[in-house]
C-alpha cells in the first residue's frame, strides 16, 4: 500500500503540516522553512520535556533540520475546539481542561532540555520587557491600518507608560512552566487522554497566564456566566479558601488577559498585512469584546480612556477587510 500525503490547514506560524497515512497508521510531518529553530528544534524539545512528566505531547519519531522537518506523532483530528463548539454543557469539558492544566503547572521546570541538534533548549522566562514587546505588537501592527505614524507614536508613549505600571504590579512571580497557547484548537482529543500540541513557545511565566489563554480564547465565544464558572473552579482547586491569594490571582488573570488581547490583535493584524492571511482580522472584533469586558476593572482606567478617545467602537466592531 502506498502513502497517502495530506496538507493540514496552517496556522499562525510558517510551519505547513501534512498527514502521512499507511496501513491504518499516521503521522504529521512538520515543515518549517523559517524559524526552524522554535518550530522543530524547541518544539520537539519541549514535547520530550512534557512527555518525561507524563504530559501527553506528540513523540518525535525523526527529523532533519537540514531539510526543514520533524515527523511526529498524529493525535488525530478531534481538537476540543471541535467538541466544545458542539456541546451544550460546556464546563464538564473545561472542567477536564482545567485539571490538565493544573497537571501542567505542577511541573518542576528545568532550565534546560536536551535537543535534536545534541544541545540544550533553555525555556527562558517572562518579564516585563517581554509583556511590553508582546502588547507592543498592537501598536506597532494594527493601529497602522487606521492611524498615522504619528498618532500611533503618541498612543504608544502613553500606553507604554500605562501597562508598565500593570505589569510592575503583577503579584505572582514567573516561576511556572506557562505553554503560552493553552486554548481549545491546541488541546486534542485522543482516546480517552487530552494531547497537547503546539509548545514550542513556552516560557516560565505566570500561573495565570495559560488560564486566560483557555478562558478568554478569541476562537470560541463564551458566556461571563461560563467563564466565571472556569475561573473559580479553577480556584476553588489551586488556591482552597485562601481568598488573599485568589484575589490577586485574579487581578493578575485580568492584567495578563488586556496584555494578551493586545498581543493578539496585533499578531492577527500582522497576519494580514505581513502574510497575507486575511481570515484572522475576522477574529479582532471580538477578541476586543473580550479586552473590553476586562477593562471593566477600575485598574485600568487609564488605559480604558486612552483606547476610549482614539479607536471608536465602530471601529473595534468593524471588520476591517
Amino acid at each position: 500500500m502506498k502513502f497517502k500525503i495530506t496538507k493540514i490547514s496552517s496556522d499562525a506560524s510558517f510551519r505547513e503540516f501534512y498527514r502521512i497515512s499507511k496501513n491504518k497508521k499516521s503521522y504529521i510531518i512538520v515543515n518549517a522553512k523559517k524559524e526552524k529553530y522554535q518550530n522543530l528544534v524547541a518544539y520537539s524539545a519541549v514535547n520530550n520535556f512534557l512527555r518525561k512528566k507524563k504530559i501527553l505531547a506528540p513523540r518525535l519519531y525523526e527529523h532533519n533540520l537540514k531539510k526543514g522537518y520533524i515527523k511526529i506523532e498524529d493525535f488525530g483530528k478531534l481538537s476540543f475546539h471541535k467538541i466544545l463548539i458542539k456541546k451544550k454543557n460546556k464546563l464538564i469539558i473545561y472542567k477536564k481542561l482545567v485539571d490538565l492544566l493544573l497537571k501542567i503547572q505542577k511541573i518542576k521546570s528545568k532550565d534546560k532540555i536536551k535537543n535534536i541538534i545534541n544541545k540544550t533548549h533553555k525555556i527562558n522566562k517572562y518579564s516585563i520587557t517581554y509583556l511590553q514587546k508582546e502588547s507592543n505588537l498592537f501598536f506597532d501592527w494594527y493601529l497602522p491600518l487606521f492611524l498615522s505614524k504619528k498618532k500611533i507614536e503618541q498612543i504608544k508613549k502613553k500606553a507604554n507608560k500605562i501597562l508598565l505600571k500593570l505589569y510592575k504590579s503583577l503579584y505572582f512571580s514567573n516561576s511556572i512552566f506557562v505553554h503560552r497557547d493553552f486554548h481549545s484548537q491546541n488541546l486534542m482529543s485522543f482516546g480517552n487522554k487530552i494531547g497537547v500540541i503546539d509548545s514550542q513557545d513556552a516560557l516560565i511565566g505566570n500561573p495565570a497566564y495559560d488560564l486566560v489563554s483557555l478562558i478568554d480564547d478569541v476562537r470560541i465565544k463564551t458566556t461571563k456566566k461560563l467563564k466565571k464558572q472556569i475561573f473559580n473552579y479553577y480556584i476553588k482547586k489551586k488556591f482552597k479558601k485562601n481568598n488573599f491569594i485568589a484575589d490577586n490571582f485574579l487581578k493578575d488573570f485580568e492584567i495578563l488577559s488586556v496584555q494578551r488581547s493586545l498581543k493578539i490583535i496585533g499578531i492577527f493584524s500582522r497576519l494580514f498585512k505581513r502574510d497575507k492571511k486575511k481570515m484572522y482580522l475576522k477574529l479582532i472584533p471580538y477578541t476586543w469584546s473580550i479586552l473590553e469586558a476586562r477593562m471593566d476593572s477600575e485598574i485600568f482606567d487609564e488605559l480604558r480612556s486612552l483606547l476610549k478617545k482614539n479607536i471608536s467602537k465602530n471601529l473595534r466592531k468593524k471588520d476591517l477587510i
